[in-house]
C-alpha cells in the first residue's frame, strides 16, 4: 500500500448478508492493523534514545515492541548516547541493522541520528589537524615597570551529545599572537593597535587546561593595555574542515543497507556556548576558517580583525560593524552547507524517500547563543518537514513550514510532567503542528528508561494523536498565516549595531496574540531567493501569499533588498517598516530609507501595529484563534495559541480543536458559517471541514462525531466516531472510518461506498 491509499469496501455489493460483512470487516482491518504506519500520510514521530543496554544482543526488542504495541508513531528517531559507541563502529552499525529490520517487522520505521559528532574518534584519527578550535582573546593593563601576565583558561564543553561520554574537552592550547594599544573603558585609541615583537613576551605555558604568557614592555604609554590571542583544539570536528563533507558521506555510506528510513541531524553547529558570550572575546576559530574570511574580505587577517571586533577602536566603527557581519554570515552560510550537504547524502544514500529528522534549533530562540552556534542558520538547514524543539517561537514554526513546503511541521518536547505535554498537544495542532516525542526527560527517580516511555503512551494521549492524524487525509496545507516578519539577520546579530538580539519575535507576537498568525523570517531569506514575488505582484514564501509584511530593523542589508521590495505590489502586499536602514552589509553609508519604495509605511512605534490590523482589515482577513498563553523555556517567552480555538489552513480547511480539559478532546459543540455556508457539528477533540469552489463540502474530519449538517450534506450518527472523507479526482467522497463494516451507518452508505478503516 502507498501513502494515502484506501482499501474500499462496496456496503451495498453482492457482500450483503452480515457475517459476509464481518468477514470483510476483519480481514481489512487485519490487514490495515499491520499496514497503517505505512498507510498514513505524513509519519508520527517518537524519539529513542539508544543506551548501553541497546547494545546488548536483542535488547532492543523490548523498546520497539512497546512501541509497536501501545503507540501510534510511525517513525523512531533514534541516536546513540552510548559513552563508548560511534556510528562509525561495525558493530554499531550491524546493531542498528538489526534493529532496523525488527522494527520494520513490527511496522516502525527507525531514522537514525549518524551526525559526524557521534564519532569523533574516528574523525579525530583520520584527520588529527581538522578539529575545532576556540580562539580567545584577553587582555590585560601594563603596570609601570612594564610587566604584565595573562593567563587564559580553556572550556569543558558539553551537550546531550557527550551526554556520559567524553565532552567537547580541550586537547591543546596554543599562543597565537599579541597586541598592545592605548584603551580606557571604551575603545581602542585611534591609531594605537601594534603587534608584539617575540621579544616582548614570553609563553610560560602551552597546555589543554591553560596558556599563560607574560609581557615585557619598554616603553610604557597611558592605559596601555597587552591583549593575548590563544587558542584550544576541541575534541570536535571543525565545522571548516576540508574534509568534513567527505566524512559526513562516509558515515552514511556504512549505513547504505541497514535498513533505515532516514538519518538525523540534530541541532547542529559549534559546541555549545550557553550563555552567548556576552563579552564578545570568544570565536570559534580554525586555519581553515581564517582562510576562508580571508578570502571574502578582500585578504583581511582574521587575528587582527578580533581585535577590531572585540573592543572596537576609534574611527573605524562602520569597519567592524562589516567584519562581524562577514564573520557570523560565515558561520551561517557554512553550517547551511553542511546541513544540505546531509540532506542531499541520506537521499543519495536511501533513496528519494529518504527521511531527513530531527531539528536545527537548539536553544531554542532565536538568540544570542544560536548566533554563536550556528549563525541562527535555521531557515537554510534543509528538512524534509519543518522541525523545530523545545520553546522555538510558532512563528518561526510556521515559517519553516513554508519554507520546506510542509505541510505540518513538528516540534521535539520533552518535560519532566505528563500534563505538560498534553497541555502542548492541541496548542500545536491549532497552528498546523505536531509533536515530535520526546521521553520524559529527566526521568523522574526510580523511572526506567522504558518506564519513561511508557508514562507517555496513554490511551488519552494516542487518541489525541489518531484524531490529528485524520487531518492529514483531507489537507496537505500549513496554517494561513496573513503577515510576514521579515527581521534584518544582520542587524540582529551584530553586536557593534543598534539592534542586537532583536529578532522580531515581540513583534511577531502582537500579531500571533490578535489571532493574526504571522511567519518570522529573515532577511537573508530574500537574498538566498526563499522570499519572493508572486506574478501577481503578492510577497511569498513557499505556498504562503502574505496580505501584510514588517522590514524589521534593516540596517546593514544591501541595496537589492529595496529593489526587491519595489517589485511587490501594495495592493497584494501591504509593506511597512521599523527601524532606520543607514548602512550596507560591509558598513558603507547608505541612505537605505530613501532607497524603500514610497509604498512603504513607516512605523514610529514598533509596539503599535494599528496601521498593519486597518490595511488586514481592508483586505478582509479574518482573525483566528489569538495566542492567548505564554510558553516559557531557556530565558525566554513567546505567545502560543490555546488548546481550543479555530484556525485556517492556506487551503481553505478551517479547523476547530477542543482539548483544554481532556486531552482526549472536549466536546465540540458548534454553529458557524464558511464560505457563506452555515455549518453545524457536534464532535470531540477535532473538527476540520473545506469546501470546493462550488460550495459544496469538498473534505471534513471530526473526532467523535455525532452530527454534521452543511448545505446537502447530512451526518447523523448514533455512536460517536472518528473519520475522515474527501473527495476523489472524479469527485467521489472515499472515507476512513474508526468502525466496522458492519456499523456503517445509513447515512454514511449513502455518502460513499469506498470506506477504510482506522486502527487503533
Amino acid at each position: 500500500m502507498t501513502f494515502g491509499e484506501v482499501i474500499p469496501v462496496f456496503v451495498n455489493s453482492s457482500l450483503s448478508s452480515r457475517m459476509g460483512r464481518l468477514l470483510l470487516a476483519f480481514a481489512i482491518m487485519g490487514i490495515l492493523s499491520a499496514a497503517s504506519r505505512a498507510d498514513t500520510p505524513l509519519p508520527r514521530l517518537g524519539c529513542w534514545f539508544w543506551q548501553e543496554g541497546e547494545f546488548e544482543p536483542g535488547e532492543f526488542r523490548s523498546t520497539i515492541d512497546l512501541f509497536a504495541e501501545r503507540s501510534l508513531y510511525t517513525h523512531l528517531t533514534a541516536s546513540i548516547r552510548s559513552p563508548d559507541k560511534e556510528v562509525t563502529h561495525d558493530d554499531v552499525v550491524s546493531q542498528i541493522a538489526q534493529s532496523a529490520a525488527y522494527a520494520r517487522e513490527r511496522g516502525l520505521e527507525i531514522v537514525m541520528d549518524l551526525d559526524v559528532r557521534l564519532a569523533r574518534q574516528a574523525f579525530w584519527d583520520a584527520y588529527p589537524s581538522e578539529l575545532q578550535q576556540m580562539a580567545r582573546v584577553r587582555e590585560v593593563e601594563i603596570g609601570p615597570d612594564g610587566k604584565a601576565t595573562l593567563e587564559i583558561q580553556s572550556e569543558d564543553l558539553s551537550d546531550h551529545y557527550t551526554f556520559r561520554a567524553k565532552h567537547y574537552i580541550s586537547m591543546n592550547g596554543t599562543f597565537l599572537r599579541g597586541y598592545t594599544y592605548n584603551r580606557s573603558s571604551g575603545a581602542i585609541a585611534i591609531d594605537s593597535v601594534r603587534e608584539l615583537r617575540t621579544d616582548e613576551y614570553r609563553v610560560e605555558q602551552e597546555t589543554a587546561e591553560a596558556v599563560r604568557v607574560t609581557f615585557n614592555l619598554e616603553t610604557i604609554k597611558p592605559i596601555q593595555k597587552v591583549c593575548a590571542i590563544v587558542a584550544f583544539t576541541h575534541f570536535t570536528p571543525d565545522v571548516f574542515a576540508p574534509h568534513l563533507l567527505e566524512f559526513q558521506r562516509s558515515i552514511l555510506e556504512k549505513y547504505q543497507e541497514a535498513g533505515l528510513a532516514g538519518a538525523c541531524k540534530d541541532e547542529w553547529g559549534f559546541p555549545p556556548d550557553y550563555h552567548g558570550c556576552p563579552e564578545k572575546n570568544d570565536y570559534w576559530f580554525s586555519p581553515a576558517r581564517s582562510e576562508v574570511y580571508s578570502n571574502r574580505t578582500g585578504g583581511r587577517d582574521a587575528l587582527r580583525d578580533f581585535v577590531l571586533m572585540t573592543f572596537g577602536e576609534e574611527g573605524r566603527e562602520r569597519e567592524r560593524q562589516g567584519c562581524i557581519n562577514h564573520w557570523l554570515e560565515m558561520s551561517r552560510l557554512r553550517n547551511g552547507e553542511v546541513e544540505t550537504d546531509f540532506y542531499e547524502g541520506v537521499k543519495e544514500t536511501f533513496g528519494p524517500d529518504g527521511i531527513v529528522a530531527t531539528h536545527p534549533t537548539w536553544f531554542p530562540h532565536p538568540n544570542v547563543q544560536e548566533f554563536k552556534k550556528n549563525g541562527l542558520h535555521w531557515w537554510i538547514a534543509k528538512r524534509d518537514f519543518a522541525q523545530t524543539d523545545e520553546a522555538t517561537p510558532y512563528c518561526v514554526r510556521t515559517a519553516l513550514s513554508k519554507k520546506w513546503n510542509s505541510p505540518v511541521w513538528y516540534n521535539m518536547y520533552y518535560s519532566q510532567s505528563v500534563p505538560d505535554y498534553e497541555s502542548s498537544i492541541w496548542s500545536y495542532a491549532l497552528a498546523g503542528g505536531r509533536m515530535n516525542v520526546h521521553p520524559i526527560y529527566p526521568p523522574p527517580d526510580g523511572v526506567t528508561r522504558l518506564a519513561s516511555y511508557d508514562l507517555l503512551l496513554d490511551e488519552r494521549i494516542g487518541t489525541a494523536m489518531r484524531r490529528m492524524a485524520l487531518l492529514d487525509r483531507i489537507t496537505n496545507a500549513p496554517v494561513d498565516s496573513p503577515v510576514a516578519v521579515l527581521f534584518g539577520q544582520a542587524c540582529a546579530m551584530n553586536w557593534a549595531g543598534p539592534h542586537y538580539a532583536d529578532t522580531g519575535t515581540g513583534l511577531a507576537d502582537l500579531f500571533w496574540k490578535e489571532g493574526v498568525p504571522a511567519d518570522l523570517i529573515p532577511t537573508s531569506e530574500i537574498h538566498h531567493g526563499s522570499v519572493t514575488v508572486d506574478p501577481d505582484g503578492s510577497l511569498r514564501y513557499g505556498p504562503q501569499k502574505y496580505a501584510a509584511a514588517v522590514l524589521f530593523h534593516p540596517e546593514f542589508e544591501n541595496p537589492g533588498l529595496a529593489e526587491f521590495l519595489r517589485a511587490v505590489h501594495p495592493e497584494r502586499t501591504a509593506l511597512f517598516r521599523v527601524g532606520d536602514w543607514t548602512a550596507t552589509f560591509e558598513g558603507a553609508e547608505f541612505d537605505g530609507n530613501s532607497a524603500l519604495p514610497p509604498t512603504v509605511t513607516i512605523l514610529t512605534n514598533a509596539t503599535d501595529m494599528g496601521p498593519v490590523f486597518d490595511r488586514l482589515r481592508e483586505k478582509g482577513v479574518e482573525n483566528q484563534t489569538g495566542a492567548t498563553e505564554t510558553l516559557r523555556g531557556f530565558g525566554y517567552s513567546s505567545l502560543v495559541p490555546p488548546p481550543k480555538g479555530r484556525c485556517l489552513l492556506l487551503d481553505g480547511t478551517v479547523i476547530f480543536v477542543s482539548g483544554a480539559t481532556s486531552v482526549a478532546g472536549d466536546p465540540i459543540h458548534e454553529t458557524f458559517e464558511v464560505g457563506g455556508q452555515e455549518v453545524k457539528v457536534e464532535a470531540e477533540g477535532l473538527f476540520a471541514i473545506r469546501l470546493g469552489k462550488d460550495g459544496e463540502v469538498d473534505a471534513f474530519a471530526a473526532g467523535g462525531l455525532r452530527n454534521l449538517h452543511c448545505g446537502d450534506l447530512a451526518v447523523v450518527l448514533d455512536e460517536p466516531v472518528d473519520l475522515a472523507c474527501w473527495r476523489d479526482e472524479e469527485g467521489e467522497f472515499v472515507g476512513l472510518w474508526g468502525g466496522t463494516a458492519s456499523s456503517i451507518p445509513e447515512s454514511l452508505q449513502g455518502l460513499t461506498e469506498q470506506w477504510g478503516f482506522l486502527s487503533r
